[in-house]
């Protein structure tokens, strides 16, 4: 007897009332597409709810992972589509048709926890591959559907971690990594080798595939496309000056979201530029929030996705990278999140050529100032996470057959 049961569905609840594991539910509808089970999203219903062919497997799964779901009929199911489908309602149900390929850029020996993404990833049960510097110039990232980026610093500035952390020793080895890693595949500075990697994944991005960045990955990518062909580190990044006059010389027309921002000269200033907001920020902890904006389900699936929660006011949360100043934002990015009062976009999407990418701001959903060396975010205190929950959007909706948006 067959395990597929056709006359019903797993429907999965994804509101604050009726999911207990929120970020587990992710990885359920994950599973279940790589047993080639037919799975549809449910946007703005119940908090973005999936409904998934039945099967005994998926069953069992959803109690092993203490997932909140409920096996109902054809024909309910039949009734909650025809209501979605109304014009009235701004729903639509998003068929998901395959278990996307997940590549994070991430150095090999980084743990799960130095990243809200590999921890969350990790967390919901999703499978993932790591790769670095080596797999990008050699052309691997077209085996992946998806990519995050992990908390990089393309410019080749160490994370201008310098003026703080120069003589700690894992600064130092994670400078002589790099700089090993870099001589090994060909190139003089890690600043170099690190801006044909930012170019490699912007060809990614153009031919088709999905991009997703945090914190500093967001602006130090932006800023090393930009400057490509120039120098803008100083002696102790690459071992010569930068050259005279380079904020004249960077070009806003190569970058993915970002534009007429100034680069931060002084090399012992935790900063990369003008976009990031961190230093510009003047809110309590216990009133920072940013909010999700609304989007048409039935013509802009894709941001209407990317912003599905059971909530529309996510608490805020800070990094090297914490948010974005909205005057840096080029017209044609789409902002999704933001703290408006204080001009700020937190979370914010694109396409360039084939492909899209969202940039996140922030290190981690769940803590609120991470400092080097603090401990990891412990996920099983917050299976609802808001915050993990929009990561988790951006895994997934590149398994959706999506309509030609809105133009």
């Amino acid at each position: 007897m067959s395990n597929l049961l056709c006359a019903s569905f797993i429907y999965i609840p994804m509101s604050a009332d009726n999911q207990k594991n929120h970020l587990k539910a992710y990885g359920i509808v994950y599973f279940a597409l790589q047993k080639g089970l037919k799975a549809k999203w449910l946007l703005n219903y119940d908090g973005g709810a999936f409904l998934i062919e039945n099967n005994e497997i998926v069953e069992k799964e959803c109690v092993i992972r203490g997932v909140s779901h409920r096996v109902i009929s054809d024909a309910k199911s039949v009734l909650i589509l025809e209501e979605i489908s109304s014009p009235s309602k701004n729903q639509e149900a998003v068929t998901l048709e395959k278990a996307p390929k997940i590549a994070v850029y991430s150095p090999k020996d980084k743990m799960p926890w130095d990243d809200a993404v590999t921890m969350v990833l990790t967390y919901a049960e999703i499978p993932f591959d790591v790769v670095y510097d080596e797999e990008v110039l050699n052309d691997k990232l077209v085996l992946y559907d998806w990519l995050h980026l992990h908390h990089e610093d393309f410019t080749g500035q160490y994370g201008r971690f310098y003026s703080a952390y120069r003589t700690e020793p894992w600064y130092i080895q994670q400078k002589k990594d790099a700089e090993k890693l870099a001589a090994k595949l060909g190139y003089a500075k890690v600043s170099e080798e690190k801006r044909d990697v930012a170019l490699k994944i912007k060809d990614y991005v153009i031919g088709g595939g999905f991009m997703f960045a945090m914190c500093s990955a967001t602006d130090s990518f932006d800023i090393a496309l930009a400057a490509a062909g120039v120098d803008i580190c100083e002696s102790m990044f690459d071992g010569d000056p930068s050259e005279p006059n380079y904020q004249s010389k960077i070009d806003f027309t190569k970058t993915f979201a970002f534009k007429n921002f100034e680069l931060i000269k002084d090399p012992t200033v935790y900063e990369f530029s003008t976009i990031d907001m961190t230093r510009k920020r003047n809110i309590p902890k216990t009133s920072d929030y940013f909010s999700l904006l609304e989007f048409s389900a039935k013509w802009d699936q894709v941001p209407t996705m990317l912003t599905q929660d059971h909530t529309r006011l996510v608490k805020g949360f800070m990094g090297q990278t914490t948010s974005f100043d909205r005057h840096t934002i080029k017209s044609t990015v789409l902002i999704m999140g933001e703290n408006k009062a204080n001009g700020e976009a937190r979370y914010i999407h694109g396409t360039i050529g084939k492909g899209m990418f969202t940039f996140y701001g922030g290190h981690d959903p769940e803590d609120y100032q991470h400092r080097v060396g603090d401990p990891k975010t412990e996920l099983d205190l917050h299976p609802n996470s808001p915050g993990y929950r929009l990561i988790l959007n951006n895994v997934l909706f590149p398994a959706a057959k999506k309509k030609k948006q809105k133009t």
